[in-house]
């Protein structure tokens, strides 16, 4: 990787840019200015995580602060609406150290240290006519078969186009190529590689492009339907079917969240074989202040499960450390929430879950292995005052595994948006 701090762009020079970039369109017309908005978000987090065992480095512990600016402008009048967005990107080292990076909070340097700062500008063009609009720039996708991970100081970015349509009532068509992505801890537009962790597939893969199309579709009272199709150019081709329900039960909400997906090798297959089905099940059920959810993941096939590496993959035990995505893997979790505003403390949140997955295929050899992880998380949200909508997250996790190393983490988040208009 590049030291990001040549490349880094200074912090007001990179406001100014962004909040410049607005100026792109016609200012004469009305909507374009009347239905801008501007937001600026502060996340602040310390990431430590301790590996339990095997050589290497033992500890990955990282203080650092995220700013996100968002300049979303209106659309110009007429049958064609044109707008541009900008999205302005800056981390900051609070803390750090040559052996204790890796938190993917901070880029690190060929000598072993973190970058002090880190910086990004993406600019969006888009074009709406009617209810479908077309976005081509930059883009933090939280769709099935692309999910830009947003777990560190800054967002995983991708680049190409989409486009998204709701001209039918209760359906949203979604479709587009992306061919470029810029990872959480870094400012280099690279290719999109398939993710190898546990040496699922060959590792260091480049594809030239993701195309991806896909609807979602309310078709009765707590019922939605999902279809999604993917093709990460020359390595594997996915679809993916869902179904979100939710209905009142007794005294109160009775959840599901359905998922099947089938991924196979396309093109030259430069990653390999790639064969995979996936079977998802959770199922909660909310009363009062409690929640309680079940949850089933079931790996079947010759690999593991495929997804674009640095992004989260769109699976129930994809949770704090681990994905539990192994070739032949079942995995469960039982998972309980509770919110404190029944005794009285409004804001306050709590959540616990637990994953077991067992059978998991071990890469390189015939054995087979188990492995689990323990959540845990209390949230905060001040309620009023000038501080409203701040909030701090406090997270513990613990991970063991019969192939992979052992670890437990600790994550420190505090985080604010706000409004500029």
């Amino acid at each position: 990787m590049l030291a990001a701090s040549r490349q880094a762009l200074p912090p007001v020079r990179l406001l100014c840019l962004a909040i410049a970039a607005t100026g792109t369109a016609p200012l004469a017309n009305a909507a374009f200015i009347e239905d801008s908005s501007a937001s600026l978000t502060a996340t602040n987090i310390y990431l430590n995580r301790d590996f339990r065992q095997f050589d290497g480095q033992n500890k990955r512990e990282e203080w650092g602060q995220g700013f996100r600016l968002d300049l979303q402008s209106g659309f110009t009048e007429g049958t064609v609406g044109f707008g541009v967005d900008a999205m302005g990107l800056l981390g900051i080292k609070l803390d750090s150290g040559r052996g204790r990076t890796g938190t993917d909070l901070l880029p690190v340097h060929d000598d072993g240290r973190s970058a002090d700062e880190f910086s990004r500008l993406g600019l969006t063009g888009k074009v709406k006519v009617s209810a479908t609009e077309l976005r081509y720039g930059s883009h933090v996708p939280e769709l099935p078969v692309v999910k830009a991970s947003d777990s560190r100081l800054l967002p995983q970015v991708f680049e190409g186009g989409l486009l998204t349509s709701s001209e039918l009532e209760g359906l949203t068509f979604t479709g587009g190529r992306l061919d470029k992505v810029i990872d959480r801890a870094s400012t280099n537009s690279e290719e999109m590689l398939l993710n190898a962790k546990n040496r699922r597939f060959a590792s260091g893969v480049e594809a030239d492009h993701l195309d991806l199309a896909g609807v979602d579709y309310k078709f009765a009272p707590g019922f939605t339907g999902r279809y999604y199709f993917a093709d990460l150019d020359d390595i594997y081709r996915q679809h993916f079917f869902g179904l979100l329900t939710s209905h009142k039960l007794g005294a109160g909400t009775l959840s599901s969240d359905l998922r099947y997906i089938v991924s196979r090798d396309s093109g030259a297959a430069n990653a390999g074989k790639v064969d995979n089905r996936a079977i998802n099940a959770m199922v909660s059920y909310g009363m009062g202040n409690h929640k309680f959810g079940l949850g089933l993941q079931d790996m079947s096939g010759d690999t593991g499960f495929a997804y674009i590496d640095g992004s989260d993959p769109f699976l129930i035990n994809f949770v704090q450390i681990n994905d539990f995505a192994n070739a032949d893997e079942r995995s469960w979790q039982a998972r309980y929430d509770y919110n404190f505003a029944g005794i009285g403390v409004p804001g306050l949140t709590f959540m616990t879950r637990y994953i077991r997955g067992d059978d998991a295929r071990i890469a390189g050899s015939d054995d087979r292995g188990g492995e689990w992880e323990r959540d845990i998380e209390f949230k905060y949200v001040v309620q009023s005052g000038p501080l409203k909508d701040l909030y701090v997250r406090v997270r513990n996790a613990s991970f063991r595994s019969d192939f992979a190393r052992d670890a437990d983490e600790n994550r420190v988040i505090v985080g604010y948006t706000l409004p500029i208009w």
